[in-house]
């Protein structure tokens, strides 16, 4: 195994410290997730309050949540995400090398654990954003699907998960912690939690636990891969017909 990011100093232990903003973040976050996971009935007549078109009012919301919580997590983890960029930048064939690497290794594993599950099913998450994209142009979901949204979910799940947690609870704890709710926060409150419907989000959560913890709880590395991976379904899904994809899915 490459150690290459290894090789360079430990980061400092007082940027895995929480802080204040950390937890506010991280609050808004699992508030706003329990509000569309419990009331999700509700959003419908406001979404409609914000927009004729749902499809329109469903971005605008998913782009004002994402965007408030980046802008807090972008203050909140600025020195670390400096940090990693800075060591990123001494192994840059590396980085060029291995982020393509992990997207497939992430592709390969959810196909073995799907067929492992039996008959892979479509996430009403994955249907959705399927729909939405059908509908709003690829230059506004990619500021959404592959900028913002993976920089979130990678300072939530792997920054505050295991960079931070990991200091008062077991690593390998913290890093199942973050794969099983990485997937289930990605499904809960729109269907049940099966194993077919489970696999792709424990694939790819999986995935980004492996290089977060391999290149020294490098964040903006596990980001970079967490947004090609999303910027590989967006060209998939806008590069494919709509009816073509209906079959295929």
């Amino acid at each position: 195994m490459d150690t290459a990011l290894r090789q360079l100093p430990l980061p400092r232990p007082e940027l895995y410290a929480f802080s204040r903003l950390d937890l506010i973040t991280a609050g808004f976050y699992a508030a706003v997730a329990a509000f569309f996971t419990t009331a999700s009935g509700l959003l419908g007549p406001l979404l409609l309050q914000l927009s004729p078109n749902p499809a329109v009012a469903s971005y605008a919301v998913n782009l004002f949540f994402y965007g408030s919580i980046g802008l807090l997590a972008l203050a909140a983890a600025r020195r670390v995400a400096g940090r990693d960029l800075r060591v990123l930048a001494t192994r840059p064939w590396f980085t060029l090398l291995m982020v393509p690497v992990a997207v497939v290794a992430a592709m390969v594993l959810t196909a073995v654990l799907a067929a492992l599950a039996g008959v892979p099913q479509t996430s009403a998450n994955q249907a959705g954003l399927q729909a939405l994209m059908q509908q709003v142009p690829a230059w506004l979901m990619v500021p959404l699907l592959v900028v913002v949204g993976p920089f979130v979910e990678e300072y939530i799940f792997r920054h505050l998960l295991i960079g931070k947690l990991s200091r008062k609870l077991n690593i390998w704890l913290c890093c199942a912690l973050s794969v099983v709710l990485f997937a289930a926060l990605h499904i809960v409150g729109q269907e049940a939690l099966t194993l077919p419907v489970l696999m792709p989000y424990l694939a790819m959560g999986a995935t980004l636990v492996f290089v977060y913890v391999w290149t020294g709880k490098n964040v903006m590395f596990s980001y970079f891969v967490h947004a090609a991976k999303n910027l590989l379904a967006v060209i998939f899904i806008y590069a494919i017909p709509p009816e073509i994809l209906e079959q295929l899915r």
